[in-house]
């Protein structure tokens, strides 16, 4: 055998079994999220933004709490690999979330895209992901389009408007049961897409349910004044306001309510400004008795031990990013159980392949009990992915803190109906 004959048969054979060879595990894996991190929910954006980050570093660190990937360090499947967030600036804009989509899958090399609050902006940068063959995991936005569109890659863990829509009637029948004396309600809601969804579903189950709208009222989630909004709203003098608001528009509304001097019975909020970090702050007083559907409560701990300990870690965290402890709320809590599911998903993968990873997402199967929400679980249905698990509660603000009133059963205090005049 010449020598040249011979050194090409060992370039072969070493070519051979290097192609055979596993590849070695990552030593991270990156996944990228969109959230609107400045401009008018900027302070929104970045308790997301702490949520999720605490939520990887509960994966990457051996922790006594029993979460996804609580226990062990990264990723156990991957070896250890620990899990690093890229997080991108969408402004609110649903072209800049699709561009930034679409440069995290590109240059930043994510194996999986989360976001992004606004449901518009969820909207356009899950197309992205989709076009890319990315998987795309929204924890945060509740417009029922966005799951029936048929995108493949397409997953989402919280609860939509309309069953939350429906939650609000259930309440008020039960409300009318106690002696409530309830006959007309009125709708209020910021134009886009999600406040657009959340009065097609109210006005839905108004009719179901047997509620005459006496106002229906949408307004420019940006206005600087809701005068005339709200003389509408007063004019018709509902028994119940239906609303639906981002923080700075949930703020102003309240304002303009007690400048003018309109008060329903009662207002239920679907959730967003009315639970935002800002408004109880903001407005003091005049934010008691607000009642707003949710998904999570911080009372939840009385019953369930996994919610204090994650909101005790979440206070620390935020004391010393920003010099004060925050608590978590609704969207905090869905922000960080939602990276959760994706690095289970990830890990049973076991690998950062893009269809291994929207394989394993579909076979999610996670229990109740190893959540913060007050869920069954996450599984998510094999045609919409939306979660088939989870579900609504209801809040009020009562001195100052937000208090589960409804379903009755997890209630941790009576719901105060109506609201007290202004001033009282």
């Amino acid at each position: 055998m010449s020598r040249r004959l011979a050194l090409t048969l060992a370039v072969l054979a070493v070519s051979l079994v290097s192609s055979r060879a596993p590849a070695a595990p990552p030593a991270e894996v990156v996944i990228g999220a969109v959230y609107p991190l400045s401009g008018n929910l900027a302070k929104v954006g970045n308790d997301i933004k702490d949520a999720i980050e605490l939520a990887a570093e509960l994966v990457n660190d051996d922790v006594d709490i029993p979460v996804p990937l609580g226990k062990g360090r990264g990723l156990p499947n991957l070896g250890g690999a620990r899990v690093r967030v890229v997080f991108a600036d969408h402004q609110s804009s649903p072209e800049k979330g699709l561009s930034e989509a679409e440069r995290l899958i590109s240059q930043e090399k994510v194996v999986a895209v989360m976001g992004s609050y606004n449901s518009n902006v969820t909207a356009t940068a899950s197309q992205a992901a989709e076009r890319l063959k990315t998987p795309f995991l929204n924890a945060d936005s509740t417009s029922p389009l966005l799951t029936s569109r048929g995108f493949r890659w397409f997953f989402r863990t919280t609860p939509t408007d309309d069953e939350f829509s429906e939650n609000f009637f259930k309440f008020l029948g039960e409300m009318k049961k106690r002696g409530k004396t309830i006959k007309s309600v009125a709708l209020f809601y910021e134009n886009t897409l999600f406040g657009t969804d959340v009065s097609k579903f109210e006005k839905k189950y108004a009719q179901q349910y047997g509620y005459p709208i006496v106002a229906d009222v949408a307004y420019d989630a940006k206005s600087t004044n809701l005068n005339a909004e709200i003389q509408r709203l007063k004019a018709a003098s509902p028994d119940v306001l239906l609303q639906a608001s981002y923080t700075n528009d949930a703020i102003l509304s309240t304002k303009t309510m007690k400048e003018l001097d309109f008060r329903p019975q009662a207002i239920l909020a679907m959730d967003a400004g009315h639970v935002s970090s800002e408004y109880v702050p903001s407005l003091g007083k005049d934010a008691e008795s607000v009642l707003s559907r949710e998904v999570w409560a911080l009372g939840l701990g009385a019953k369930k031990p996994i919610v204090r300990q994650v909101n005790e870690l979440f206070r620390k965290k935020t004391q010393a990013a920003r010099g004060q402890p925050i608590d978590m709320d609704g969207t905090s809590a869905r922000a960080f159980v939602g990276m959760l599911v994706l690095a289970d998903a990830i890990n049973r993968a076991g690998s950062t392949d893009a269809e291994k990873i929207r394989a394993a997402l579909e076979s999610t199967d996670l229990p109740g009990d190893s959540l913060i929400m007050p869920w069954r679980g996450v599984k998510f249905d094999p045609k919409t992915h939306q979660n088939t698990l989870g579900s609504g509660i209801l809040v009020q603000i009562q001195d100052g803190k937000y208090v589960v009133v409804y379903p009755f059963d997890l209630a941790a205090a009576e719901v105060r109906w109506p609201l007290a005049t202004w001033g009282k």
